[in-house]
């Protein structure tokens, strides 16, 4: 194989997404300081970027929008990136899959210790003695109080007593009309709300079910997030329509009640009537 073959087969072999990247930015002669304080994304996780360790970062979605970012900002093709950067992550999460788990009985490190066992041993028993003292203590017990023979008197069902309403049905009537929150509907969903000055009213990744009340002295409350899909929005205890159905990058989006209603009322608006 001469030369020219040679390089025409280097040439050929596939370049992660990392090297492209990186080669971009080096031609554009910026720094990753620069990068990350004009797409804001940390300088960690731009190195795990260019450093192929896209399984570093915080989830899927997370490493398809800070690459995105990333490429537009060096004008390159974002929707080439993006794909490229799920094909990566497919390619890794096959080979975690088909890896073999191996096991040696000889190692005494993966082993149990005999005191371990013993431990364990009479952890079990304590546990088992437990329950017949609570079965025993049940049996010979009576498990409530009896009413009197002469008592001619019913208890009052449950349903009776205006209390008994159950709490959910007045969830929606005792918030304020104004009231934004948002609750995240899957786990790791990093927002950020800020005030139209600048000011950071909170930034975090949200877990699953966690839930964020808009401040109602907010001066026009805004949000950034990539995932507009993930997250759940109540104005009032009423649920308003998603920023977005679809995983993007939405930037400066008001969140004021007054913004989602009107959002809300554009959306049936558009749509057809049945």
């Amino acid at each position: 194989m001469d030369d020219d073959e040679v390089i025409a087969e280097h040439d050929a072999l596939p370049v992660s997404v990392g090297d492209r990247l990186r080669a971009a930015r080096e031609a554009k002669g910026l720094g990753l300081d620069e990068v990350a304080a004009e797409t804001r994304i940390a300088k960690r996780h731009l190195e795990q970027i260019e450093a192929g360790e896209l399984e570093e970062l915080p989830g899927r979605t997370y490493a398809v929008g800070f690459s995105r970012s990333y490429a537009k900002l060096l004008e390159l093709d974002d929707d080439e990136i993006a794909r490229d950067v799920r094909a990566e992550l497919a390619s890794y999460e096959q080979t975690e899959n088909v890896r073999p788990r191996e096991f040696e009985p000889g190692d005494p490190a993966r082993v149990p210790s005999a005191r371990l066992a013993w431990f364990s041993a009479f952890a079990g028993l304590a546990i088992f003695a437990a329950g017949c003292v609570f079965l025993w203590s049940s049996f010979i017990a009576p498990a409530g109080q009896l009413p009197a023979l002469g008592s001619e008197e019913a208890p009052a069902a449950a349903s009776d007593t205006p209390d008994s309403q159950a709490p959910a049905e007045l969830t929606a009537s005792s918030q304020p009309a104004d009231q934004v929150i948002f609750t995240a509907l899957e786990e790791g969903i990093w927002v950020k709300f800020y005030e139209r000055g600048g000011a950071q009213l909170m930034q975090k990744q949200m877990s699953l079910g966690e839930t964020y009340t808009v401040p109602a002295g907010a001066d026009g409350p805004l949000l950034w997030t990539g995932r507009p899909d993930a997250l759940k929005i109540t104005v009032g205890g009423n649920p308003v329509p998603k920023l977005s159905e679809t995983d993007r990058v939405m930037k400066d989006v008001p969140v004021t009640a007054d913004a989602l209603l009107v959002r809300q009322n554009v959306g049936e608006a558009a749509s057809p009537t049945a």
